[in-house]
């Protein structure tokens, strides 16, 4: 991604000293200070544009999205409707999800760009992060040509093209970057996705190349190798090399960051003492709207299917994997909770305006999706707030995918996910967090019976019309054979699995962890010693 707009001409007057140092405090997150510095300008200079952004990125850092769009708007006034400013303003309707006007505002500057490259890449990186997959390819696609195609760019792009289903022209756009890059280790392991490896078509020669050639880079990208390597030699059935470079990899990877499970877990413990049965049992006024339709469970656990089959009603629209309830929920609980510590902020969610949440939340959805009666959201860790959902959306269907314990955590284990899911690359603290996110989901059955579907992967696969059919029933739609077909290319899936989705329901993936029993023990000792899973390890076939 391209470096912010410079904001501030080098230039040694005091304004652009002070300028200097206050855009310097919000990259260091020092944003108070940033924030007092920005009003004393406002103060002395309340129409200079360089004082209105950097009053915009301030007041946007510490959680003030009305000032900071008020101060935008002033901006863009002053600057005569600049078109980087536009982007400015951009970001700030983003964080607000006013996704309407993000659409628009990134149509205008596509139309005033002009040849530059470095501003659609900007505009074409906020649609990629805001899910605007159509929207994001036009402009990369544009800003690559113009800026002679750099790798960061064609990450986003290829990343993009995944998304939309375009796989050649993504496999293309990473080897156009492999050749500048030979050592980026993302590309890497896209390119390994995008398609299901064969024989005859594969990387696994250049990626072993690249790894013993690579001692000295860093941590994370030759860990993203390593799990490219995994994914090519199982495609290809090399099961015990492919576990070799996986365990590598997950290593690697996963000393790249901190985490605590235990502190995880501990969240999912607080939210079911929150929203324990008294709590759900109460008459709480919420959002009388139907049409969300929220898939949870684990990543990797065939919520993508069931997205799949719900879309292939013509019906039903994906608005992808959005965090906007988790954040809705939490941003205004933090809030509430104020200096108060001694509350969890599942506490004090149960003490929100629920309804206002659930509309605010519909009003973002809806403007993803225009003009469905339907959606799915499916941001598998909304299990976390299952009971939040039913307060504040009543109307809503909830589906919640149940896989083998061993083959989930392994779907989840052999997955890089780059920036979320912290516990999948240590199998004791996948375990732990498994067995954490299957007792909350215990208890949501517990305080809410009847309101959350169960739909098991394995039944799934094996007999796909009549679990479709439930589903169907589930959310009110009638049937249609269009279920059971391979979607086209003009559906986009938001999702690490955008291109399994795409091929025909296989069985191919049930009990495939059982090949890597001996690898996996750690992780299947703690699920078969967890009573909440009630599972075992299968005896070894004779």
């Amino acid at each position: 991604m391209p470096t912010a707009p410079a904001a501030v001409p080098n230039a040694p007057s005091p304004l652009q000293r002070q300028l200097a140092h206050g855009f310097g405090l919000l990259r260091q997150h020092r944003y108070a200070e940033a924030v007092q510095l920005a009003r004393q300008l406002l103060q002395l200079h309340p129409d200079d544009v360089n004082v209105l952004l950097l009053g915009t990125d301030a007041m946007l850092a510490t959680g003030n999205p009305r000032q900071s769009l008020a101060l935008a708007d002033r901006a863009l006034a002053r600057s005569g409707g600049d078109p980087s400013v536009r982007l400015r303003k951009a970001r700030v309707l983003a964080a607000m999800r006013r996704r309407r006007e993000l659409r628009d505002i990134v149509a205008e500057v596509r139309a005033m760009a002009g040849g530059n490259g470095e501003l659609l890449w900007h505009a074409g990186s906020l649609c990629f992060r805001n899910d605007l997959v159509a929207e994001a390819i036009a402009c990369l696609a544009e800003a690559a040509r113009l800026l002679d195609h750099p790798p960061a760019l064609l990450y986003e792009l290829a990343f993009s093209r995944f998304y939309g289903g375009d796989f050649a022209a993504a496999e293309a756009d990473l080897d156009r970057l492999l050749a500048r890059d030979p050592g980026c280790g993302s590309a890497l392991y896209l390119r390994a996705c995008v398609r299901q490896q064969t024989p005859e078509r594969n990387n696994v020669a250049d990626l072993r190349q690249r790894l013993q050639g690579s001692t000295s880079a860093r941590p994370n990208d030759r860990a993203a190798a390593l799990y490219a390597l995994a994914k090519e030699l199982e495609d290809l059935g090399q099961d015990a090399a492919s576990f070799q470079a996986l365990e590598e990899g997950a290593r690697l990877m996963r000393g790249t960051f901190e985490f605590d499970v235990a502190a995880e877990c501990a969240g999912m413990a607080e939210m079911a003492e929150a929203y324990d049965a008294a709590f759900m049992a109460a008459p709480t006024p919420g959002h009388q709207e139907a049409g969300p339709v929220f898939v949870v469970g684990m990543p990797r656990s065939g919520t993508t299917l069931v997205e799949r089959l719900l879309v292939q009603s013509g019906q039903v629209v994906s608005a992808g994997e959005p965090q906007d309830f988790g954040h809705l929920l939490l941003y205004n609980s933090a809030r509430m909770r104020g200096a108060d510590t001694t509350r969890t902020l599942a506490q004090a969610s149960t003490g929100l305006d629920l309804a206002a949440i659930g509309r605010e939340y519909m009003r973002g959805l809806r403007e993803i999706v225009p003009g469905s009666t339907l959606f799915i959201d499916k941001m598998p860790a909304n299990f976390m707030f299952c009971g939040a959902i039913l307060k504040a959306l009543p109307e809503a269907r909830i589906i919640h995918l149940v896989r083998d314990p061993l083959d989930s955590c392994y779907a989840m284990y052999k997955t890089l996910f780059f920036n979320m899911y912290p516990f999948s690359y240590d199998q004791a603290e996948l375990a732990g967090y498994f067995v954490g996110y299957r007792r909350l989901m215990a208890h949501w059955h517990q305080v809410a019976p009847g309101r959350i579907l169960d739909v098991h992967y394995e039944e799934l696969v094996t007999d796909t019309e009549a679990q479709a059919l439930r589903l169907y029933e589930w959310c009110g739609l009638p049937w249609t054979e269009r279920a059971l077909e391979t979607p086209g290319a003009d559906k986009v899936f938001v999702t690490a699995s955008a291109a399994q989705v795409r091929e025909p329901v296989h069985r191919r993936s049930v009990g495939r962890a059982l090949r890597h029993r001996e690898g996996l023990a750690v992780l299947a000792e703690r699920l078969a010693a967890a009573p909440e899973l009630g599972w075992s390890l299968p005896a070894m076939a004779d």
